[in-house]
């Protein structure tokens, strides 16, 4: 799955994009982002998510909705 997501999108999206791909609201994609769920880079004043911590999520996810 990283390489899909990484070679369609790139290595960083904004969190308002990363809310998208998670199909959550800007709200709930910042409370992941507080507790460490979502990784970030800041470049300068701009605020991006790692597409690697975001399929990162998605699959503790699904382990933990496996249980």
């Amino acid at each position: 799955m990283s390489n899909t997501i990484t070679q369609s999108i790139g290595l960083l999206v904004k969190i308002a994009d990363a809310a998208e791909i998670l199909a959550v609201g800007r709200s709930t994609a910042y409370e992941l982002i507080g507790p460490g769920h979502l990784e970030t880079v800041h470049i300068g004043r701009s605020v991006r998510v790692t597409t690697a911590s975001i399929e990162a999520f998605v699959e503790r996810q699904r382990t933990r909705n496996r249980r």
